[in-house]
């Protein structure tokens, strides 16, 4: 059964018509034409899905859309400056040349930007505590904790 409900996204609100139980990722992705979350394994376990939810990275393939009340989401679309430049994370992702296939990107540069958030100068440990919930099958991760480093460098000088 459908209800009309209204999400705020990348600082916007949107109104969508929608079954409450539907996946917030399908929401965004089939209503909102956001793309930078992917359908990875759909069990929350592959990182592919992250959005910022509050500032958190949260999985949303399997997060109803209907739970959403207030909260603030935010997608990898949504990190990009309002004068159009590239968040400092995307930034370093791609001077560090972090990406190789690219289905893993949109989590980790969700998560790198959580984790920055909350630990201003992530050591090692920290970094690879952070992007443990991102699956990458790439071999990129030496280029990701270098990614992440320059981002906080860069963030907090």
């Amino acid at each position: 059964m459908k209800a009309r409900l209204v999400i705020e996204v990348n600082r916007k609100p949107y109104p969508v018509e929608v079954d409450p139980n539907t996946p917030l990722l399908y929401v965004l992705r089939n209503n909102l034409q956001l793309n930078g979350p992917k359908y990875g394994c759909g069990l929350e376990q592959c990182g592919a899905c992250m959005v910022l939810l509050d500032g958190k990275a949260t999985p949303s393939c399997l997060l109803p859309v209907g739970t959403i009340k207030k909260q603030s989401i935010v997608t990898l679309e949504g990190l990009t400056q309002p004068n159009g430049s590239l968040s400092p994370v995307q930034r370093a992702f791609v001077e560090q040349q972090a990406a190789q296939c690219g289905y893993c990107l949109n989590g980790m540069v969700i998560s790198a930007t959580a984790l920055l958030a909350e630990n201003k100068q992530p050591d090692d440990i920290a970094i690879r505590q952070g992007m443990e919930r991102v699956l990458c099958r790439c071999g990129t991760q030496s280029r990701i904790i270098r990614a992440i480093r320059q981002a906080a460098k860069e963030a907090n000088p």
